[in-house]
């Protein structure tokens, strides 16, 4: 393979959903639909977690987090999809590929370790609550999150270069509706059995060790529940890991089935219906499923409700 990327291809074409004409109506509104809601839940969860001061918890920390990173994950894609509906010109150039590319892979690789980070959080104050505060203080939050974001960038870097690494000779129309690595591999003009290796080992080692990460958590975590004698006891501690899972299971699920297994046994056409659950949906129910049902948050959320539309005449206080 050449170790520089000699390209005579200088930009892309995105072709999105260019072949689905008759729904391309259909689907901006729905699109643009799904990014407006993300960005109202994942902006409105970071801001009840600064405003209320009950919410000031590692818990709370950790999710305020996951929305910044739906935030931008959904900003990244969702954006220059509604704008390639309704352009002319749906090229990309090779700048701006890597560079969507690569926040794009920084997002997804700090959400898995998030995830992982967040599960550990729930195996401390499920197995050691009395310890919780004294284990998660506010420095090994930040060493935490900072760990989580430095291994990010750096894998996305690796997974960028090894991307753009291979020739690009024509043709250059990419059959997805965002740059993405397996799409890229299917242009290249080189040899790909080794950046599809490198690919592949990768998000491998990300998956599996967060995935690992995460079982063994909450395998201490159930058999701390299964201990707890009242039942009330047990369904609390059980409705603090429900969503959490729940997100696991989606978005782990999605990113195994493109990137873990080799990208010929599955179309493009496949994998792109599959990445609208990690780009789109996901991003957006994570607030619903993650925030918005805790009791914590819709009792914070109804306070500064009640506060701004039932007593407003103390803002006006002299």
């Amino acid at each position: 393979m050449e170790g520089k990327n000699q390209s005579s291809v200088t930009e892309f074409i995105l072709l999105g959903f260019s072949d689905l004409s008759k729904l391309q109506n259909l689907l901006f509104p729905v699109f643009l639909a799904m990014y407006v809601l993300t960005l109202l839940g994942n902006i409105g969860i970071i801001m009840l977690i600064k405003i209320d001061s009950q919410l000031d918890t590692p818990m709370y920390f950790f999710i305020s987090n996951l929305a910044f990173i739906d935030i931008c994950y959904s900003s990244t894609i969702i954006p220059n999809t509604l704008a390639n509906f309704v352009a002319e010109n749906k090229n990309i150039s090779l700048l701006d590929c890597a560079i969507q590319l690569y926040i794009f892979a920084a997002c997804a690789t700090a959400e898995c370790f998030l995830l992982a980070v967040m599960a550990y959080d729930r195996y401390v104050a499920i197995c050691n609550p009395l310890l919780y505060t004294a284990v998660m203080t506010r420095k090994v939050r930040i060493q935490l999150i900072a760990s989580v974001y430095i291994i990010s960038l750096s894998h996305s870097a690796i997974q960028t270069s090894n991307a753009f690494s291979m020739s690009f000779c024509g043709p250059n129309e990419i059959n997805h509706f965002y740059c993405d690595a397996p799409p890229l591999l299917k242009l290249s003009c080189s040899d790909t059995f080794f950046n599809e290796i490198v690919l592949s080992t990768f998000a491998t080692i990300v998956t599996s060790s967060t995935i690992t990460a995460i079982c063994i958590s909450y395998i201490y975590i159930i058999s701390a529940i299964v201990r707890i004698r009242s039942s009330e006891g047990r369904r609390k501690a059980f409705s603090t890991c429900t969503s959490h899972f729940i997100t696991v299971v989606l978005f782990f699920g999605t990113l195994v089935f493109i990137y873990v297994f080799p990208s010929s046994h599955f179309s493009l056409s496949i994998n792109r219906v599959v990445s609208i659950v990690y780009t789109m949906v996901i991003p957006m129910v994570n607030p619903m499923i993650y925030s918005f049902r805790n009791n914590d948050v819709r009792q914070a959320l109804k306070k500064i409700l009640k506060k701004k539309w039932f007593y407003p005449e103390k803002h006006f206080q002299s």
